[in-house]
């Protein structure tokens, strides 16, 4: 597949929302476990396509907004996240950058448990606990103070008398799982809403005002460093000794930890980790490998989102036989048409899985994949599920038949176009269903114009009952049209009809996004907008000059022209622009 920015936008749209629904709205829609695969999915989709990265994705920040009667904290240091790997070769590349951008064969490496549970920050003054924070979006968390207070295993104190003048310490918070049982059995007899997981049980706990769950040892915690140190007296050389320091001063670690400078033990610590995973009383997802010495660390800094020197290697993933039964092809916003395999339901690590991406057709003759084959199908990362071989010897034994890729769209029948490397493309441009919906559910986005009330849902009504054409449509949109969807009643018309009001005067670069020119992504389209600082300016630039744009190579140069050129594009942009529908754009912030 090679274009699957409709789909990144839809994940990282059903991300941002459900994200809105659980800190803001204290409604969750879904469980923490569904929220962090879809999550760990976008990453390694992005991960895959790096030129589809926007900054204001999920994976490029660390939580999200946070409710409103919510006290919020600020850390001392940032608090990032960590990068994932998930087989031995990965980890041997971690390695490998580490040593060549050092020139030395010997980087000692700390090992620890990752823990899935609530990373949490501590603060200690004078060696007194004075403040507890979620780690929020980073910078900022919800303050937890007096719930933190309450779990027994943190103490309000510091051992010894060797103490800093303010010490910030990072952390796990875990529901035990004997505990997470018992919560569950006393919810349902109770009549109250069951925990899905104990890491969902953990985060509503250290939230909840219920002091019981968290005084009656439901909950425990492991620290796994530390993130500002103050002390005239105190300095650490490696985050080993300063785990030591931690234990010294009565905060709990976990004592599996090693230190290794050799891929190879660290290999066997790992397999050492998943031999004691079932023996745990509380979840673990896999293990953590930090480089030791913080004079390196600092050395190799961070990202936006994640250490440098740090990486969480994922417990491997998990793989299923079954029967494909059908590929069916869909369509996305660009015309780009994905295969998708359709085979018997399977569940893996508690997820029931019917459909896997093919991305292109090149996929399927790499597997020699037929209709009627039986399958191996695996979680990539315990999220992303994926077709990785057909089982062979019990192809004699089925009916198979070879797939055949469409002619014409299965949408709108227009011709296919494919290009050398097998990727299928519709035609039909805007005349196609599934492009006409998507290219409008792109455009009323929160990244675009950010137009709520306005979900998919509506627009699949509005456009399959004729009432929208095209994106520019939707500022034609009156109660009157707005009430012939079912389910749209005064109160929701009036809502999204001032929305639709609202966002009519935008800044330059969210229009840009918006209108879904290929490969510009949001900060594509910032950096557009600074470079050019009007629309008139972007429509009249030539192919050198939209080249030396920062970040902008000479492919989406091309795209970025090529739209520019279209007469309809054009068409478009103008009947936004009408003074009947009075679209203001303003220079980018």
């Amino acid at each position: 597949m090679d274009d699957i920015k409709s789909y990144i936008n839809n994940l990282r749209k059903k991300l941002h929302h459900w994200a809105f629904l659980y800190y803001v709205k204290n409604n969750p829609e879904v469980s923490d476990m569904e929220f962090d695969e879809a999550m760990e999915e976008l990453r390694l989709l992005e991960e895959k396509r790096p030129d589809l990265l926007t900054i204001d994705s999920p994976t490029q920040t660390i939580g999200t907004s946070f409710k409103k009667y919510v006290k919020k904290v600020h850390h001392l240091t940032p608090m990032l996240s960590l990068n994932s790997i998930f087989n031995e070769l990965e980890l041997i590349d971690f390695d490998k950058k580490i040593k060549n951008l050092f020139n030395t064969d010997k980087i000692l490496y700390c090992c620890e448990l990752k823990f899935d549970g609530i990373a949490i920050n501590l603060i200690y003054k004078n060696g007194s606990l004075i403040q507890a924070a979620t780690r929020g979006n980073g910078l900022i968390g919800e303050d937890i103070t007096d719930n933190v207070r309450m779990i027994k295993s943190i103490p309000k104190y510091l051992n010894t008398d060797n103490i800093p003048d303010m010490l910030e310490i990072r952390g796990e918070v875990l529901m035990l799982n004997n505990k997470f049982t018992e919560l569950n059995q006393i919810n349902f007899q109770e009549g109250k809403r069951l925990f899905s997981n104990p890491r969902n049980a953990a985060a509503g706990s250290i939230r909840s005002i219920n002091s019981d769950i968290i005084s009656k040892k439901y909950l425990a915690f492991f620290s796994y460093g530390v993130g500002s140190l103050e002390s005239r007296t105190i300095s650490f050389n490696s985050h080993w000794q300063c785990l030591q320091q931690l234990i010294l001063w009565g905060i709990p670690v976990h004592n599996f930890r090693y230190l290794s400078n050799n891929i190879k033990d660290i290999l066997d610590i790992y397999y050492k980790a998943c031999k004691i995973r079932p023996n745990l009383n509380f979840n673990i997802d896999g293990m953590v490998i930090k480089v030791d010495q913080l004079k390196l660390q600092k050395k190799l800094g961070s990202t936006i989102r994640a250490p440098r020197w740090a990486i969480a290697y994922k417990f491997q993933s998990k793989e299923k036989i079954t029967d494909l039964y059908d590929v069916k092809f869909q369509v996305g916003r660009t015309g780009i048409i994905t295969p998708i395999a359709c085979f018997k339901t399977i569940e893996i690590s508690g997820a029931k899985i019917k459909n896997a991406s093919l991305y292109n057709f090149n996929e399927i003759e790499r597997l020699g994949l037929m209709l009627g084959d039986t399958i191996i199908v695996q979680r990539i990362g315990d999220v992303i599920p994926r077709v990785i071989s057909v089982v062979l010897y019990k192809r004699r034994l089925n009916k198979v038949k070879k797939i055949i890729l469409p002619t014409h769209c299965p949408l709108c029948n227009s011709f296919i176009e494919i290009s050398k490397n097998k990727i299928a493309k519709c035609t039909g441009g805007i005349i196609c269903i599934a492009q006409k919906k998507e290219s409008i559910k792109h455009f009323v986005s929160y990244q675009g114009m950010n137009i709520q009330g306005i979900g998919s849902k509506i627009i699949d009504k509005l456009v399959d009952n004729n009432l929208i054409h095209f994106p520019s449509d939707l500022f034609k949109l009156n109660h009157k049209i707005l009430c012939q969807i079912d389910n749209i009643g005064p109160i929701l018309s009036r809502k999204i009809i001032l929305s639709i009001e609202k966002s009519k005067s935008t800044t330059l670069d969210k229009f840009l996004y918006a209108l879904g020119i290929r490969e510009v992504g949001l900060t594509t389209a910032m950096n557009l907008a600074k470079t050019y600082g009007t629309l008139e300016n972007i429509i009249n630039a030539d192919l050198d000059s939209l080249n030396n744009v920062k970040d902008v190579g000479e492919k989406t140069a091309v795209y970025i022209y090529k739209f520019f050129k279209n007469e309809s594009n054009i068409r478009f942009i103008e009947e936004c622009l009408h003074s009947s529908i009075g679209l203001q754009i303003h220079a980018p912030l």
